[in-house]
């Protein structure tokens, strides 16, 4: 009787999401800027899920299985570097790209860096900024290496 499994025992974070071009949890506790970043990926057939904060992101990121995560840095309860931080330390999220988009100061993008942060994007920011940003992401199918996280490519920003 010979063993076979289909479906491995721990999923991974999916990269074909049915009918869409991957999936992105965007994390921002501003319901405006929420609902304009949503609409901008929709649009370009990306699956988006919502939260409001960094608490939030942590509850639902293991249901939710996003190949991308966007966070705004000032948030209450827990903010964008801290919830970079924690989604870093856990071996279940440690390798989904994680793009910070906010109206970062210098010491937060240091922050952001150190924390684990792939890429950055500047509030405001045009719409064809943030899907080049997100796919840029979406694409990278090898975890990033120790050494890799390190480099000048780390604290890349899209808005120049």
């Amino acid at each position: 009787m010979g063993k076979t499994r289909t479906q491995p025992l721990h999923p991974a974070y999916s990269r074909g999401v049915s009918g869409a071009c991957g999936r992105v949890l965007v994390v921002d506790d501003n319901k405006v800027i929420r609902q304009l970043i949503r609409v901008n990926l929709e649009l370009e057939g990306f699956e988006v899920v919502t939260a409001a904060d960094g608490v939030e992101c942590l509850d639902l990121v293991h249901r939710v299985r996003p190949d991308v995560i966007t966070l705004d840095v000032v948030m209450p309860r827990l903010d964008g570097v801290q919830t970079a931080t924690r989604l870093r330390s856990d071996p279940r999220t440690r390798h989904v790209p994680v793009a910070i988009i906010s109206a970062c100061t210098p010491y937060e993008v240091d922050s952001g860096v150190t924390a684990g942060v792939d890429a950055f994007l500047a509030k405001p920011f045009e719409p064809s900024e943030l899907l080049r940003l997100v796919r840029q992401l979406m694409v990278r199918e090898d975890p990033p290496s120790v050494a890799g996280r390190q480099g000048a490519g780390k604290a890349e920003s899209a808005a120049g």
